[in-house]
């Protein structure tokens, strides 16, 4: 029987820690950073993370791994951030977060769709492409990243045209 990953591992440990504080948990990674480790819990949910979100995951993070002594007794770094922006959208969760966002999406064919999350459920999501809705079923997508936008459809909301004045 094979064991588990050191990366499984704290998985499994700080899942249900994540979980009670109501977030999902993306990731997590150790890695060397000179004489230290740094290790990385990368946090989300629908709606987003506030600072205090993370302050209290770093809190009831940091308390299981020193009630477990996870990571021995040599020096290391807790971080507990929200995911980037460049993250890949893996999940039915994430492309749900990523709504009215514009994405790239890569298909299993070999194709690229882009456009603008409409919806997402648990099998698929609805984008917007050139004004026409198109569904793509997770089975059929390979990955799909969101794209920077300087200027997102979010700031025209407030009715003000591009100059400032009221429309």
């Amino acid at each position: 029987m094979g064991s588990a990953s050191p990366r499984d591992h704290l998985m499994k440990l700080l899942e249900p820690v994540v979980s009670a504080e109501g977030l999902d948990l993306e990731d997590v990674t150790v890695t060397q950073a000179g004489r230290r480790r740094l290790l990385r819990v990368i946090v989300d949910r629908d709606g987003g993370v506030s600072l205090d979100d993370v302050a209290d995951v770093s809190q009831a993070v940091s308390t299981v791994l020193d009630e477990h002594d996870t990571m021995g007794p040599s020096a290391y770094t807790l971080e507990v951030s929200s995911p980037g922006v460049d993250r890949p959208l893996t999940e039915p969760r994430h492309w749900r977060r990523a709504a009215r966002r514009l994405v790239k999406a890569e298909l299993r064919d070999g194709g690229v769709v882009e456009g603008r999350v409409r919806s997402a459920d648990e099998s698929g999501v609805e984008l917007d492409v050139d004004g026409a809705c198109r569904r793509l079923d997770y089975q059929d997508l390979t990955r799909g990243r969101v794209q920077v936008e300087f200027r997102r459809i979010d700031d025209d909301a407030d009715g003000a045209d591009v100059d400032g004045d009221e429309g």
